[in-house]
């Protein structure tokens, strides 16, 4: 259904599942267990995972904040897209390689929920993809102290208002993990 043509395919997006990223987020390894799950899946399914990894002043490129954490590794076949804002799409190689994969849909997971979870998930829809955020396998950590939600609260936001988000033209909802259908990619 998205509005790009010659897209029929599926992709998984994982965005910023990084060492510095996730340290300290709420139910870390609930939710790196649940992205772990998923890359095995869309791997036996033939559905191409794309990794987004992100790096800024804070975020060292090449230093061990900057790594994938260690319960997930990226095979060397799979695309991996360098990003330094919160959307995966700014100034970054992510639209070329969706594109020569044929992705028009995208089911969404990783950090920060309330950063660049929901920066892409955004960026991704604004551009014509259908894009499903994968409820239980998104975090964020702890910013109450600058007036922020609980992190629970945050996560259950985003996954309230992204199930009825609607556009014309491209769809757009949650899905639990165990939940996750990629359907045909071809």
């Amino acid at each position: 259904m998205t509005t790009l043509e010659n897209r029929p395919h599926t992709a998984l997006l994982v965005v910023d599942v990084q060492n510095g990223v996730v340290e300290g987020t709420h139910e870390r390894d609930v939710v790196v267990a649940n992205i772990g799950g998923l890359v095995e899946r869309a791997r036996r399914e033939g559905v191409p995972v794309v990794w987004v990894q992100h790096s800024d002043e804070h975020i060292v490129r090449g230093s061990d904040n900057w790594r994938i954490v260690p319960e997930l590794a990226p095979d060397d076949a799979e695309p991996l897209v360098e990003k330094h804002y919160g959307d995966s799409f700014e100034e970054t190689t992510l639209e070329t390689v969706l594109s020569g994969l044929g992705a028009g849909r995208l089911f969404v997971a990783g950090a920060q929920t309330d950063e660049c979870v929901r920066s892409t998930i955004h960026g991704a829809f604004v551009r014509g993809y259908d894009v499903t955020l994968v409820s239980d396998a998104h975090t964020t950590e702890d910013q109450t102290e600058w007036g922020a939600p609980p992190p629970d609260k945050v996560i259950a936001h985003t996954n309230l208002y992204w199930t009825y988000q609607t556009a014309p033209g491209r769809t757009a909802g949650t899905a639990e993990t165990k939940n996750v259908d990629f359907g045909r990619t071809s």
